[in-house]
């Protein structure tokens, strides 16, 4: 009679973790004005916190996967998402720009190990026929963080203070590891894991050109969320809610996003689905462009921008079909992957600001962006037919 609720405590100490990865992760973009502000960063010196998360996140994602493959799940998860709370909680109590930089990528670095390996724990936790669902129920915990946690971790940022808004999700990570380790059951180390074997994915033209596809043909989306924000408060005077509705409406966009893109797939494949989602991507990107100045139209223009966010979804299906048996590693790419984008869009987004090009410009950034990662795409619909993997 207890083991049916201890079941679906441990799903929910996982999904905690991941509620706390996905507030990190998107409300370091929403608090970039503030934290801006107080230490006095220009663009570029601002995006590399978001960038140096992000480069956190694409060298952990395969090391993590590497080193934890062989290891007890149960610790491991615990250990990583304990690791990424005391990383939040240093960002909000150092003083410092350079501190800031590296308490954040060193923050990114359990990001991918953690969501791979929890999704994986949280299937095998339940009975075969509900594996689904604890993958499902994990994946909860980004959607819930993406409409709940941010806007709330970006309400405290602007009320409270920027630090409030890394202290939160670090807090809610420390629980989550406690709450692991006492709910989640005592199992061992997979003994048929073979880590190494996993990297020759890396050397699959398939997988790589769709890591490609992903690195760049997500970056506009993040370009532009990035200084949404900040463009907003710069150039109108929204009233005090019409910053949290707006990364509010962009995690609504994204859930929307995510359940449209897994329909599209299935109906009509990975490569069609993602030259629809990228067109769609590059109508948002344009209707950015011409929202910037009136802050009702930016926030509008937050839930068109998360609506076109569901690229990773059928990235992720043609990764499953092409990676063989290196599930865990192409897994693990597609969150290194969609983290350079992470990277790539706030980096150039800060140096053409800061260039002078205008508020405009992070959107023509992002359409440049995606019209390179629709070559990366046609790119690998070409290599694709030529090896017959289409």
């Amino acid at each position: 009679m207890t083991s049916k609720p201890n079941l679906f405590l441990t799903v929910l100490a996982l999904s905690l973790g991941a509620f706390a990865i996905g507030t990190s992760e998107f409300a370091a973009m929403g608090l970039l004005p503030f934290y801006s502000t107080a230490l006095g960063l220009n663009e570029p010196q601002s995006s590399l916190v978001i960038s140096a998360y992000a480069l956190g996140v694409v060298v952990g994602a395969p090391l993590t996967t590497l080193l934890g493959a062989r290891l007890p799940r149960r610790r491991y998860l615990a250990a990583l998402i304990g690791i990424y709370g005391l990383m939040n909680i240093l960002a909000a109590v150092l003083p410092g720009y350079d501190a800031l930089v590296g308490t954040r990528f060193l923050a990114g670095l359990p990001h991918g190990g953690y969501l791979g390996v929890a999704m994986l724990f949280a299937a095998d936790a339940l009975p075969k026929e509900q594996r689904a669902k604890g993958v499902t129920q994990v994946l909860l915990g980004l959607t819930v963080a993406n409409i709940a946690g941010v806007p709330l971790a970006g309400w405290m940022g602007q009320e409270l203070g920027w630090r409030w808004g890394f202290a939160l999700p670090g807090a809610v990570a420390l629980l989550a590891a406690v709450l692991i380790l006492k709910l989640a059951p005592r199992v061992g180390a997979d003994p048929n894991a073979r880590p190494w074997s996993e990297m020759r994915a890396l050397s699959n033209p398939g997988v790589i050109l769709i890591l490609l596809v992903g690195a760049i043909g997500n970056g506009g989306m993040f370009a532009i969320y990035s200084f949404l924000t900040k463009a907003m408060l710069e150039l109108s005077t929204p009233p005090g809610w019409a910053v949290p509705v707006t990364l509010a409406l962009f995690g609504i966009g994204m859930t929307v996003a995510s359940i449209a893109a897994a329909r599209i797939t299935i109906r009509v494949g990975a490569f069609r689905a993602s030259l629809y989602i990228m067109c769609f991507m590059m109508m948002a990107q344009v209707f950015a462009a011409l929202s910037v100045g009136s802050w009702r139209m930016m926030v509008l223009s937050s839930l068109v921008l998360g609506l076109g966010s569901g690229l990773f979804v059928p990235l992720q299906t043609r990764l499953m079909e092409v990676a063989g048996h290196a599930q865990s590693m192409a897994a693990a790419m597609n969150h290194a992957s969609f983290n350079a984008a992470n990277a790539l869009g706030p980096w150039l987004a800060g140096m053409a600001l800061y260039a002078g090009w205008g508020w405009r410009s992070p959107a023509y950034v992002a359409l440049g962006l995606t019209v390179l990662g629709l070559l990366s795409l046609a790119l690998a619909f070409w290599q694709a037919r030529r090896s017959g993997t289409v």
